[in-house]
């Protein structure tokens, strides 16, 4: 069995910004919040990170400033996925360079591609680079799934630790699960799903509910951990309307929001994503504050 990158809850944490700019100011509180809070790990410049509209060099900034930042207490996994293969490799052994301990690596969108080129693809990364990854499936994002076949064929590949899976499907992650066994970390990449996915022998989940509750998301996952899966599944139920809350719009736009109303951030974000509707704002407000006070 490969050791996990971490076990537990990752926060796919946010790109803090004033206008435009990277706010690493506010980052810096916003990561030390996390730490504080005993996160397990961080993932910089994913999804919620806003890794779409960083240019490459905001993006391996980004990344080698929470390394430094984090100073080895977690892992730090570095967002690196492209529909361009190349362009995926570079952002990958950008991220290795300055000290990233794993790459989250998404599959191509848009463009998309075959099985047959997924595990051509992943198998070119993970050679060139020295770090583990952990595959990302969001077929709601990109367009396209990874079966459970392609999972079993990257399975033994030293550097593939990992999978993030996002597509909500459960019949295929249990049939993942019969086909790769061990070799390959299962964590949820939904936050309604975290203690279902935990069921399945998962290794926990890169959430975004722990930007906002860092300390409860990861004690959902070690309760079950302990074998307290009633107290696990209780807070999973419990965070539920506030996890709803937090995907009410495109993500990241209400995490950061949410982010904003605990004084961390100013919720600025690049454009396509634009602010939530006032009706959707203060229902996350409400749910918000219920579950910090």
């Amino acid at each position: 069995m490969k050791t996990p990158l971490f076990q537990g809850a990752a926060t796919a944490v946010i790109t803090p910004m004033k206008g435009r700019e990277v706010d690493y100011e506010a980052f810096a509180g916003i990561i030390d919040f996390q730490l504080r809070a005993g996160i397990d790990a961080l993932v910089v410049c994913g999804t919620t990170g806003e890794a779409s509209t960083l240019t490459d060099k905001e993006q391996i900034d980004t990344i080698a400033f929470a390394v430094k930042q984090v100073g080895g207490r977690v892992p730090v996994i570095a967002g690196a996925g492209s529909n361009d293969t190349a362009h995926a490799i570079s952002l990958c052994q950008g991220s290795c360079e300055v000290g990233a301990d794993g790459l989250l690596v998404v599959t191509p969108y848009y463009n998309k591609t075959s099985q047959r080129g997924l595990i051509h693809m992943y198998t070119q990364i993970a050679d060139a680079v020295d770090k583990p990854l952990i595959l990302y499936n969001v077929p709601s994002r990109t367009g396209m799934n990874i079966e459970p076949a392609t999972y079993a064929a990257l399975a033994d590949h030293p550097n593939i630790s990992g999978i993030k899976e996002a597509s909500g499907n459960f019949s295929k992650m249990v049939e993942t699960v019969s086909l790769v066994g061990d070799k390959l970390a299962l964590y949820s990449g939904n936050d309604d799903q975290i203690v279902p996915t935990l069921a399945l022998g998962g290794s926990g989940v890169i959430s975004v509910l722990s930007n906002v509750l860092p300390a409860e998301t990861s004690k959902m996952c070690h309760l079950f951990f302990e074998g307290k899966v009633k107290e696990s599944m209780a807070m999973q139920c419990k965070y539920l309307p506030l996890i709803n809350a937090l995907f009410s719009d495109v993500n990241p736009i209400p995490v950061k929001e949410a982010m904003a109303m605990l004084g961390y951030c100013t919720a600025d974000m690049r454009e396509p994503l634009y602010p939530m509707e006032d009706g959707k704002r203060e229902a996350l407000r409400t749910l918000l504050m219920q579950a910090v006070r």
